[in-house]
């Protein structure tokens, strides 16, 4: 938009008014952070309990700094929620697709059923002008194609347009990704809906301004919007598991992964991020946005040029398998065909959502591995200081500790799956004291094995 012009909104609002469509994870922290930057929103989804929950000021799911600021803003008046797609329609400017595109059951690709769902009931009510703005990740050709729902179900002459700007949430780190984020992607065909996109992120500028930043701003066409966020998703997945590739090797060749990748992470070239070995990446995003990503290629005849992606996704399958062969071997257990036998030995799992700072337990490593040790007959108690609802949800056949001291007491084994910081920081000598065998391991590598071999522990990490 060119500086010192006036966009006219279409609602008549000084500000474009921001619909958020789907109120999960990505939907909610979107809309109160808007809300946060000034913006009037509201935020719309299908489950009435989610509704109500958040109308009521909480937040379902754990994003640190997150309840505090929808109270804030609902106290505000700037922020609100409905079930109504008709209220919805009527008070957007901006309608921002934020549902989910999980993989589908019969196949690697992108269910895409909840972006066609909420784009058919919300355009046959929209009477002006506006956008709609793509946030979730999906695949490329996914905006043309909401394109086409538009046309076929909007009402004629409403003039309504399509975007792409895709979210680059770090669950634990949402909310200064949405109020500083690291770029910002508009997948436009128009200069009426760039302007909006601009409109619509200038509480972001204007907050990059005041603390003397820049947010780097890229414009670009559909399918390019689409690819970046798939593509930063498969590069990163690819890093993490190159590292764990070189934890494989380190294991039997007697090197130490951690110092590994420290000297290579030197190089300004590869960096030290997301370079730290352990039990591999899971969560909503990354495991099935590299399936979809593979799907895709395939349908457009050029699935050859993804074909390390799926070693990417087995080397990640193998690190959650690798954590029970190392527990049968240091529990002198043998490790048969179908696996090692552990009855009548109890391990204590210190984790089970995905990353720490974050209740989401999506296609966790460490749910993985309690799943797998309970089958080999291990009697597991699970301890996590924010997923215990949602990991019981998942795994109802495991024991739940109410705090590390429980969890560990009489056990066997001990094994650190998630990095949060109350494990990181543990002490081992009076855990010491409560476990029926003083072995560790150390999924995440985040322990100081100096220490917890002080204390007279067996320590064993990844690729150490």
């Amino acid at each position: 938009m060119t500086p010192g012009a006036t966009l006219a909104v279409p609602s008549g609002a000084a500000r474009p008014r921001l619909t958020f469509l789907g109120t999960g994870y990505l939907g909610a922290t979107y809309a109160v952070c808007f809300a946060e930057l000034g913006y009037e929103v509201l935020g719309y989804d299908v489950d009435a309990p989610k509704i109500a929950k958040l109308t009521g000021g909480e937040v379902p799911f754990h994003e640190p700094g997150l309840d505090e600021m929808l109270r804030k803003n609902l106290a505000a008046g700037r922020l609100k929620f409905t079930t109504s797609i008709e209220e919805a329609a009527a008070f957007g400017d901006i309608h921002f697709i934020c549902v989910g595109t999980p993989q589908r059951a019969d196949s690697m690709a992108a269910d895409l059923s909840h972006v066609e769902d909420v784009v058919v009931r919300l355009a046959p009510h929209l009477h002006r002008k506006a956008l709609i703005a793509g946030k979730s990740t999906v695949p490329v050709g996914t905006a043309e194609w909401v394109e086409q729902l538009v046309r076929r179900h909007a009402p004629a002459g409403s003039h309504v347009e399509v975007a792409w700007s895709p979210e680059f949430l770090q669950e634990g780190h949402a909310v200064e990704d949405v109020l500083r984020p690291n770029r910002v992607i508009f997948g436009v065909r128009s200069e009426w809906a760039n302007d909006m996109l601009f409109a619509a992120h200038k509480g972001v500028f204007d907050l990059a301004t005041t603390e003397d930043r820049e947010v780097p701003v890229v414009i670009t066409n559909f399918a390019t919007a689409e690819l970046v966020k798939v593509a930063a998703n498969a590069f990163l997945a690819t890093k993490i598991s190159f590292i764990n590739a070189m934890a494989e090797i380190c294991e039997p060749a007697g090197a130490d992964v951690t110092q590994l990748a420290r000297a290579i992470g030197y190089d300004a070239r590869i960096g030290n991020r997301f370079l730290r070995a352990g039990v591999g990446f899971g969560g909503g995003c990354l495991p099935k946005d590299i399936r979809a990503f593979q799907a895709r290629a395939q349908e457009l005849g050029v699935g050859e040029a993804l074909r390390f992606l799926h070693e990417v996704d087995l080397i990640n399958q193998r690190r959650r398998q690798w954590v029970v062969q190392l527990a049968a071997e240091l529990l002198g257990r043998p490790f048969g065909p179908a696996g090692p036998d552990l009855s009548g030995v109890k391990v204590a799992v210190l984790g089970a959502t995905f990353k720490p700072n974050s209740d989401d337990v999506r296609d966790s490593p460490a749910l993985s591995v309690v799943r797998k040790l309970s089958r080999s007959g291990a009697e597991v108690s699970v301890y996590d200081p924010e997923g215990m609802e949602n990991a019981r949800r998942e795994v109802p056949d495991a024991t739940y500790a109410r705090s590390v001291v429980e969890a560990v007491t009489g056990a066997d084994l001990v094994c650190v799956l998630t990095e949060w910081e109350e494990f990181r920081t543990a002490d081992p000598v009076v855990l010491a004291d409560l476990v029926a065998g003083k072995v560790v391991i150390d999924g995440r590598n985040c322990l100081d094995p100096v220490l917890w071999r002080r204390a007279g522990w067996e320590y064993r990490g990844m690729g150490r």
